[in-house]
């Protein structure tokens, strides 16, 4: 019996659009909701960077309060609150109700979050895995407002369940959310307390509270001064591809294309713009008149005209001084240094590579190197391996700087290593924003941020393992005084234990001090 055949007319009756929030609530993974551990860490991420956005951008140093508890079996509810500048009544639904939703995707500057799908995707998740609406609460400093609301994922809109707005006598200002969802609490390097943890090295000058299943935790801030706010640039043309080349013409402004080139793009004059034309052989018309071949060959030229690298005002670095504060904050070690490379560029979009070491202290001399990874101040935890901090980390050979390493391994020995990525665009690897791509340029930079701060690491520990190897020979020498003291004791007249006093005399004016206290060798005879 032949099979039943379907005719065209009768598949494009089945046929019908996807919404953004139908697509990510089959495939959650892609967001980070890989499994209920790295969930609740995920939930926890989105509400706290967008905490941190808001309340730099609005010039405020931040309080941020994070709140955990297990409601029943495997489910939590998550409360997260902060001081910023709050979200306007009318706008409080779009931006935690419906994906792809903000303002920050079509901006080229340094930020934490770039998407619009973070926080509602974390309310997402809370609706798939519960069945119940997330409550968000917001005030600018007037009324406060709370919506209940969950998303329509078929349309990708939110739904309203309910909206009370209450009179504010105190003048709070900032934003509140409340959800329940599906999670498995931890605790060790993979948990919400660790990711905490190294978002207060990375934003020193945040307070954050966290309450959690087992108590409650203050990271206190150290530093009382905001980093300097990114400003915005216009893209760089090395950085543009020609689909979006083809796109920009059609919809600029700009009368002729001169106009478009220097109006449209960063470090691009009129010679510039000139020779780019010339280059591709068009003239100075419409840029909506320029057609495919055309926009194939300004695209080609654009590659070949030497121009300035992008501006580097759109980045806003942690700096040397920050992090080491941020590690001295939370890290149990005994020396710290940090590097700050100049800006550098990878296909056309500014970035900058910081690095901090700690050593020592009570880290743990027998284990691997903990590697602490952040894109814009946003700690990575997972996919390690799959980063290209971890690559430019095991590609450096540690044995220069006196620690053991195995072949594609992090070097052994007392020590964290923490590596940041700043850039208006970071290259993250997949939707889940846990590891950074591997571009050339990008290896290259980390490798000479570790080798700078390796260094200057190196010193240190070769001045401690001179001392160390001082004091050795000083103990060894004393506990063989007694023995010396009394085989002189019988070659002379000197009682046992006046040589003795001059044996321990001999090694105590031997052993001086540094100027931090330190044991150092003494100086060679006849000096």
């Amino acid at each position: 019996m032949a099979e039943k055949t379907v005719s065209a007319e009768q598949l494009a009756q089945k046929m019908r659009e996807v919404s953004v929030a139908e697509f990510f609530e089959k495939n959650r993974h892609l967001l980070g909701y890989e499994n209920p551990t790295k969930s609740l860490i995920t939930i926890i991420k989105e509400a706290v960077d967008n905490s941190l956005d808001a309340t730099n951008e609005g010039g405020i140093l931040p309080d941020i309060k994070v709140s955990v508890k297990e409601v029943g079996v495997d489910r939590f509810r998550i409360i997260a609150e902060d001081n910023g500048p709050g979200v306007i009544e009318e706008k409080i639904p779009l931006a935690f109700g419906k994906l792809l939703y903000g303002s920050k995707f079509h901006r080229l500057r340094q930020s934490r979050g770039t998407q619009g799908i973070g926080i509602s995707g974390a309310i997402l998740y809370s609706q798939l895995t519960t069945g119940k609406h997330a409550v968000v609460t917001s005030s600018t400093g007037k009324e406060i407002h709370s919506v209940e609301l969950l998303i329509d994922v078929t349309k990708n809109d939110p739904l309203i369940v309910s909206h009370k707005e209450e009179k504010n006598p105190d003048k709070w200002h900032g934003i509140r959310i409340e959800m329940e969802a599906e999670g498995r609490y931890i605790e060790g390097k993979q948990s919400v307390l660790e990711f905490l943890k190294q978002t207060a090295v990375a934003n020193p000058y945040a307070k954050i509270i966290y309450d959690g299943p087992s108590g409650k935790t203050t990271f206190d801030r150290v530093v009382n001064e905001l980093p300097i706010q990114p400003k915005e640039i216009k893209p760089h043309p090395y950085g543009v591809e020609l689909g979006i080349l083809r796109r920009m013409l059609a919809n600029t402004q700009a009368r002729n294309m001169v106009g478009f080139l220097t109006t449209e793009f960063s470090r691009v004059g009129r010679s510039s713009a000139e020779q780019m034309l010339q280059l591709a052989k068009l003239d100075n018309k419409k840029p909506k008149d320029i057609v495919h071949d055309e926009a194939e060959r300004l695209h080609k030229a654009i590659q070949m005209v030497k121009l300035v690298s992008p501006p580097t005002d759109c980045l806003s670095p942690m700096g040397e001084k920050i992090i080491e504060e941020g590690m001295k904050k939370e890290v149990e070690a005994e020396f710290f240094v940090a590097v700050t490379r100049p800006p550098a560029v990878y296909r056309g979009n500014p970035f900058q590579i910081e690095v901090g070491l700690a050593y020592g202290g009570k880290l743990p001399a027998d284990s691997g190197a903990q590697l602490y990874r952040f894109a814009n101040r946003v700690p990575l935890l997972y996919h390690q391996s799959d980063c290209a901090t971890h690559e430019a980390t095991v590609d450096t050979d540690w044995r220069r700087y006196g620690f053991s390493q195995s072949s594609g391994q992090l070097p052994q020995g007392p020590l964290v290593i923490l590596i940041h990525f700043a850039s208006v665009y970071v290259p993250y690897t997949s939707e889940g924003k846990q590891a950074i791509a591997d571009y050339p340029e990008i290896i290259k930079e980390m490798k000479l941020a570790l080798q700078e701060a390796g260094r200057q690491l190196s010193i240190y520990v070769r001045q401690k393992n001179k001392r160390k190897e001082a004091q050795l020979r000083r103990d060894l020498f004393e506990r063989y005084i007694p023995e010396l003291a009394e085989s002189l004791e019988k070659l002379t007249d000197e009682k046992k234990e006046k040589i003795i006093e001059g044996l321990e005399k001999i090694v105590k004016k031997g052993v001086k001090t540094d100027e931090t206290g330190n044991k150092k060798e003494p100086e060679a005879a006849g000096k």
